[in-house]
């Protein structure tokens, strides 16, 4: 299902590294997806329940593996 945020609120919207660039509605794999794209690093913000979850540690980082965190085991 695709996100449905406000245009204004969408640009106004920044990724919360320290490059803070703007957002684009999606994921690489799937432009539907209900996230945000930083336009310069990459990590993937997820939207729940229609409001963007803007937190570095919530953030996948387009390094992760698909959906699992390297452990070493």
């Amino acid at each position: 299902m695709a996100i449905t945020l406000d245009a204004q609120l969408l640009e106004i919207l920044a990724c919360p590294s320290p490059d803070h660039a703007p957002l684009r509605p999606g994921t690489p794999d799937d432009p539907d997806a209900d996230a945000l794209t930083c336009t310069e690093c990459g990590r993937v913000y997820p939207v729940r329940d229609g409001i963007p979850v803007l937190l570095l540690d919530e953030a996948i980082s387009p390094t992760d593996p698909d959906d699992s965190h390297a452990d070493g085991a």
